[in-house]
């Protein structure tokens, strides 16, 4: 499996979905490393083992083996801290101040750069609609020196990414034979 299964997978429907995702594969304000890994956390935020696999087939490989599992820590961690800090955020009350008493070591050492984890678990908040973590990680991104540009190019792997997973789910569950061909 390959970008290239996944773009054809899409239905016509979906056209400015497969053009987005094939613009953004080389999506030039970003290292490569970025984008390989925003393109990695995305595709396991979406849950989708067609577009995981694909994905990782696809970019896993320009990842250093150290970046590929950060991507996949980042993407665990978040899973987990979307939906406390959403809870925390949204109930409000006495949540907010009490300790959160989870495991999150894998930030202090995550085995890339910290602008590159933080940007990485800001794709994964962004699909996950934690709007606590995702003005927290966009600050810190910011103050590592990342662009709002680079930013905005994360987000928008994500986007797509997530929408390739929505819209191959869709099909699956509609024409079960043409997305598993």
């Amino acid at each position: 499996m390959s970008l290239e299964h996944l773009k054809s997978a899409l239905p016509d429907y979906a056209k400015d979905i497969r053009l987005n995702l094939g613009s953004l594969a080389t999506e030039p304000v970003l290292s490569e490393e970025q984008r390989a890994g925003a393109f990695v956390v995305s595709a396991l935020a979406s849950r989708s083992p067609v577009v995981t696999e694909a994905i990782i087939a696809e970019f896993g490989p320009r990842l250093s083996p150290e970046a590929l599992n950060a991507a996949k820590a980042a993407a665990s961690i978040m899973a987990m801290n979307n939906v406390y800090y959403r809870f925390t955020h949204l109930v409000g009350g006495d949540y907010p101040s009490l300790p959160a008493k989870l495991r999150m070591n894998v930030m202090a050492k995550p085995g890339v750069d910290k602008a590159t984890f933080e940007l990485w678990s800001l794709a994964v908040s962004a699909i996950n609609g934690c709007g606590m973590c995702m003005e927290s990680h966009e600050r810190a991104v910011r103050q590592h020196g990342i662009t709002a540009e680079q930013v905005q190019a994360t987000v928008r792997i994500a986007a797509v990414v997530h929408a390739v997973a929505a819209t191959l789910d869709a099909e699956r569950a509609t024409a079960p034979a043409l997305v598993d061909a």
